[in-house]
């Protein structure tokens, strides 16, 4: 018998990574991915009353394994996520995503705890595409592209989830100043699916701990 995991995702392009990229490799597992929208968005984080609302929905289902695909970039305090004030106190951007990640486990009842797997996305969606900035060149036309610029980002951090966060400088607004025609809904899986599952998973390592954790349901 398939297990189920449900994703529950911020948005369309996270939907269509999880159908294109995350599917067909865990369907080797005899795993099945879901991977339903947040509710009351129109694409973007909601309160984390709402997105709770979701979770204890899914995880009543049944046996599944409920687990998020969001953004760190996206979430503010007025999103009153557990936790938020004491993770904002850690002193690494990754240290501050798992202190959330603990707090959003510890709201979710002690019956259906254990089939919880909260994920962030340090800092969203766009830093898995740049663990190789080559398939930029195999997908947009030179006149679209400044190749060098994304290399230059890349040759500044230790992994692409370490790429800060600002409004001018997070991984998404990287890529519109280097890719002039670039859409995440359209082009973001496009590009995902050129660098593959496993070259993501080796360049981001908070990515790959929760493939990994979802790996061993």
């Amino acid at each position: 018998m398939m297990k189920r995991i449900i994703v529950v995702c911020e948005g369309p392009t996270e939907k269509e990574f999880c159908q294109d990229i995350l599917l067909p490799h865990f369907q080797k597992l005899d795993i099945v991915i879901e991977a339903p929208l947040i509710k009351q968005s129109g694409g973007g984080i909601v309160a984390w009353r709402v997105l709770k609302s979701q979770l204890e929905r899914h995880l009543a289902e049944g046996d599944a394994i409920v687990t998020t695909f969001i953004d760190y970039y996206g979430i503010r305090k007025d999103h009153e996520f557990p936790g938020w004030d004491a993770s904002q106190k850690a002193p690494h951007n990754i240290d501050k995503v798992r202190a959330l990640e603990d707090a959003m486990r510890n709201e979710i009842p002690d019956e259906c705890r254990h089939r919880f797997i909260p994920h962030i996305q340090l800092h969203e969606f766009e830093s898995l595409l740049f663990s190789d900035v080559d398939a930029f060149a195999r997908n947009f036309a030179d006149y679209d592209l400044d190749l060098e610029q994304l290399r230059r980002v890349v040759s500044k951090f230790a992994n692409p989830e370490d790429i800060n966060n600002s409004p001018k400088t997070a991984p998404s607004k990287r890529i519109l100043g280097a890719v002039k025609s670039y859409s995440k809904v359209l082009d973001g899986n496009c590009v995902a699916m050129d660098i593959g599952l496993e070259r993501m998973r080796q360049c981001c390592p908070h990515f790959n701990e929760w493939v990994s954790e979802m790996e061993k349901v």
